[in-house]
């Protein structure tokens, strides 16, 4: 019976969002977790108000693991609370809002910047992984 060759032991690890937390602090920068398939996992602490923007190519997925987020739209906005998830569609205006810090995990492809096509200082370096 033929054997199989030696592979590199695997490290199976969970990830921890509270350990991810705490290895930084600033606003509005999101850091990469994890990768699946073509989509990054981000987490990101937020508060204040950023800016209009929108994602001509691909939905936009905020899942709020601490705290309350607004998202404004043209006509309307919605509240996101701590456990829940809302999916901003493709190329509609919205504006994120925390009034207190949100602990907060994006999924989205990789590449996605973050204040779209309007750049500016809020705009998130991609790829930067914790």
């Amino acid at each position: 019976m033929p054997t199989q060759p030696d592979t590199p032991a695997k490290h199976y690890q969970s990830i921890n969002f509270a350990n991810k937390f705490s290895l930084f602090s600033e606003q509005w920068s999101q850091k990469v977790i994890a990768e699946m398939n073509d989509y990054q996992f981000k987490v990101a602490r937020l508060q204040g108000d950023f800016i209009w923007h929108d994602h001509a190519d691909t939905d936009e997925s905020f899942i709020v693991l601490e705290g309350q987020l607004r998202i404004d739209f043209r006509d309307g906005h919605v509240l996101i609370s701590q456990g829940e998830m809302f999916v901003v569609p493709k190329g509609i205006e919205h504006k994120p809002y925390a009034e207190h810090e949100v602990k907060l995990l994006l999924i989205e492809p990789r590449g996605v910047v973050n204040t779209g096509d309007e750049g500016g200082d809020r705009t998130s370096a991609l790829d930067v992984w914790i």
